[in-house]
């Protein structure tokens, strides 16, 4: 079996997962056009890092997690299930599961305290350029 590298994983995993988010977004009667229409709101996120690049990461981590938008959509689930429909919280939370999905489909993963070109998905931007192209295309290292 050929290896994958858990990058590239990430990768399809994250264009699996947006592609799921807009299947459950028209499923439930939303409109598609909303997963665009709030995709970039979540990069407001990226302003900690005019604080300083740990504040810029914590920021944009707590914003590029699941865990808030699941919380969120469990809400929205929870309050439809007791009859209470709260159309913009189930949006909200598939707009942004969407946006995180598209990010690590392309490769922006998670910032780390370095500054906003190191992800756990490896270098982005200049800081890739700078040593010689993507990290998951390297043979994996025998033990």
């Amino acid at each position: 079996m050929p290896y994958l590298s858990p990058v590239v994983v990430q990768r399809v995993e994250g264009v699996v997962v947006a592609a799921l988010a807009v299947v459950v977004t028209v499923t439930a009667g939303y409109p598609w056009w909303s997963l665009l229409a709030l995709f970039l709101v979540f990069d407001l996120s990226m302003l900690g890092y005019l604080r300083g690049p740990r504040l810029g990461a914590s920021c944009y981590n707590l914003a590029h997690s699941y865990t808030l938008p699941v919380a969120l959509g469990a809400v929205a689930v929870a309050a439809a299930g007791f009859g209470d429909r709260i159309d913009w919280l189930g949006v909200l939370a598939l707009a942004w599961v969407f946006h995180i999905a598209v990010d690590r489909g392309l490769g922006y993963g998670l910032k780390t305290a370095e500054g906003f070109d190191h992800t756990h998905l490896g270098l982005i931007g200049k800081a890739r350029a700078r040593v010689g192209g993507p990290p998951d295309r390297r043979p994996p290292v025998s033990p």
